[in-house]
């Protein structure tokens, strides 16, 4: 129930309505992206959408939802004549699981009718029922990046395209995407969130009496769920009812010249690529005309629209997260025509509240279900790439010809800690896990996926998942006189059934142990340092790799960043790290053992890969022997951090016990370097120094 949600407990869930009403309007606008924190409700106004949507009528037994009006003429089920008989039903919600296959979601050969009766059949996926209806994405930023594919280009062009296993099919799926993501486990690739028509951040209240509401009427619902509802029916009914109003006015609203042009220099301003924004933004300020009951798109409907549709266009960096500067927004606007002589026209509904019926979010007159909410923080976000130490080029001058700082071991010295800018990152050499894996998809290493180029077949374990037709074929070839085979259909048993084996890439758990001792700020080192670490990071968010960052100074070794999917939190973490005091390395490489065991016991699949950066110094602690034999059998890289004219070459010695390639921080790209080619831990470059 939307209406029963009190908005101001959430900030930006009046924006998520917003954009879920304004694309069941007009499903043109491309779908929603909401992104936020854990617990603020998002799949909870996502699932009482889909009860404010008008009922669509569909042709009886049709399994793709044809109208009875308009039959899709490629209907795998047709063709269907006009006039069939139709059947009303409630728009559904289809949700996709993010652990479903590529068959799973658009449909496949029925390869049990296809082996018993040898017809080819279709069995449709959950893009053919999600049609007209809404299809739900919990998680969409874990869901697999070949997924992801399909279903936007779905979305894009209202149609799923089949082609597999002797099948070829295309068929209608309409329908309202909505993804929902938490940042913390990870970003969506640019070109991925483009796809998203809208996007909205949403995020808790600090307010007591707000957070306080959101309890209370949690409370009511578990004690009586059917009275709870029954007393915000009205309000839900007034909604779906305007909705409705809105589809049938949405076809005849005006898009004037101006404001078309207007649009095209806001987008142009904000530097989007392509012009999806600007066909976006047109079609929700359309969308956003129909809904408050206008006639003609205005500079207000203009800049609704492009609140919601290009904050998550401007990202430039894979770090940055999506932001838009509303001062900014408003001064384009004001530039390009955005001063209506006419006011915006006033809703044709029963209140003047754009946000919904009544001006109230329910029968105790309390927050409004569209209120005016808190705008989203705007301005643009600091790529942790190019700022790192908040004082701009200062902290990169002090570190001018700095001397090594081994002496404040003391906490609090002030000469103890020092945070320093990172350089530019760059293209790092790919790292690889040797062997074949079994762990989550990704892009890094070899491993046995779900997707992939198919090396071979075996007997499923469970559930048959990806058919290996031929090998079926020959497994149950030998057998058919036997069986008593008359017909021309194949006898097939359980045990005649073989899946294939594909071999594709996965994501590891990239662990990094970072040297942030006093050394590290001699030279400007650690500005390398955290370049080269903002590079590998930048590799892993490529790979799709889960990251983990550990420092060691002082005398001690801090987990400053548990395995995540967020990368971008990763970043944000290195560029706020200190350096000063001892080089403790024995306890940095314990505590990545113990990270590393505890992570096989969570994630037994995915493979880890332990990047080392440091130059070989220990002034700290015990003995690196033993600490290095714990990680015995961990594929590893040691990135040399050492510099200067005179080179003890000790990375090496710890690349040695670890049975590590070693790679020169500081080494060009044809020299072997990070950027370059991978030298093995025999290769003595010490001369070389």
């Amino acid at each position: 129930m939307i209406g029963a949600y009190p908005f101001s407990a959430v900030v930006g869930l009046d924006d998520l309505k917003l954009a879920l009403i304004l694309n069941a309007v007009s499903p043109r606008v491309g779908g929603v992206l909401v992104r936020g924190e854990k617990g603020t409700a998002k799949s909870t106004i996502v699932r009482a959408l889909a009860a404010q949507l008008p009922a669509v009528k569909v042709i009886a037994g049709c399994r793709f939802s044809c109208d009875p009006a308009e039959p899709d003429p490629a209907c795998p089920d047709g063709p269907h004549g006009a006039g069939e008989q139709g059947q009303e039903r409630p728009a559904v919600l289809v949700e996709l699981p993010v652990g479903a296959s590529e068959d799973r979601l658009v449909g496949a050969l029925d390869i049990e009718r296809a082996l018993t009766e040898g017809v080819r059949a279709f069995e449709p996926g959950l893009l053919a029922a999600a049609h007209r209806g809404v299809l739900y994405v919990d998680e969409v930023n874990l869901l697999h990046d070949h997924l992801v594919d399909l279903l936007l280009d779905a979305a894009a062009l209202g149609t799923c395209f089949v082609e597999r296993e002797s099948v070829s099919v295309r068929h209608a799926a309409r329908f309202l995407l909505v993804g929902t993501m938490n940042p913390e486990e990870g970003e969506l690739r640019p070109q991925l969130l483009d796809r998203f028509g809208l996007t909205v951040e949403v995020r808790a209240s600090r307010n007591p009496d707000e957070r306080a509401e959101v309890v209370r009427r949690r409370l009511a619902f578990d004690a009586d769920p059917a009275s709870f509802a029954a007393g915000w029916a009205e309000q839900e009914a007034a909604l779906a009812r305007r909705i409705a109003e809105a589809r049938e006015r949405v076809t005849k609203v005006v898009l004037p010249d101006v404001r078309l042009r207007q649009i095209a220099a806001v987008c142009a301003a904000f530097e989007v690529d392509g012009l999806r924004a600007d066909l976006v933004t047109a079609n929700a300020a359309i969308a956003h005309a129909a809904w408050r009951g206008g006639a003609e798109v205005t500079a207000e409907d203009v800049r609704a629209a492009a609140r919601l549709s290009l904050p998550h266009r401007r990202r430039r960096d894979p770090f940055d997260a999506p932001g838009l500067d509303e001062s900014r927004l408003d001064d384009l606007l004001a530039e390009h025509g955005g001063d209506d002589p006419d006011s915006p026209d006033e809703p044709d509904g029963p209140d003047d509240d754009p946000g919904g019926p009544g001006g109230s979010d329910g029968p105790d007159g309390s927050d409004g279900p569209m209120g005016s909410g808190d705008a989203p923080e705007s301005g643009s976000v600091e790529n942790p790439a190019r700022d790192v130490s908040g004082e701009g080029g200062q902290a990169a001058s002090r570190d001018d010809g700095a001397a090594s700082d081994e002496s404040g071991d003391q906490p609090g010295h002030p000469a103890a800690e020092r945070v320093v800018a990172a350089a530019e990152p760059y293209r790092v050499r790919p790292f690889q896990v040797p062997g074949l894996g079994d762990g989550a998809s990704g892009r890094r290493s070899r491993a046995r996926t779900s997707n992939g180029r198919t090396t071979g077949s075996r007997v499923p374990a469970g559930r048959l998942q990806r058919p290996h037709l031929s090998a079926t074929l020959r497994a149950a070839a030998p057998y058919q006189r036997e069986r008593g085979r008359s017909g021309p259909g194949l006898l097939v048993r359980d045990t005649d059934l073989r899946e294939a084996v594909r071999e594709g890439k996965e994501g590891n758990l990239v662990l990094f142990v970072v040297d942030a001792s006093g050394s590290m700020a001699a030279r400007q080192r650690m500005r390398e340092v955290k370049a080269a670490v903002l590079s590998l990071l930048l590799d892993a968010y490529q790979r799709r790799d889960k990251v983990g960052l550990i420092t060691f100074r002082g005398s001690t070794a801090e987990l400053v960043l548990p395995p995540t999917s967020s990368v971008e939190v990763g970043a944000a973490r290195l560029r706020e790290l200190p350096t000063g005091g001892r080089t403790p390395l024995a306890a940095g490489l314990r505590r990545a053992a113990e990270v590393l065991r505890v992570e096989r016991l969570r994630d037994p699949a995915r493979r880890p890969l332990l990047v080392v950066v440091t130059d070989g110094r220990a002034t700290s602690g015990p003995d690196v022997a033993p600490s290095a034999a714990l990680l015995a059998g961990t594929a590893a890289v040691v990135v040399d951090c050492e510099s200067g004219p005179v080179r003890l070459g000790l990375a090496l010695d710890l690349a040695a016990r670890l049975g590590a390639p070693v790679v020169r921080l500081d080494a060009p790209a044809e020299g072997g370097g990070l950027g370059g080619l991978v030298r093995d831990h025999r290769t003595d470059y010490r001369k070389a120094g």
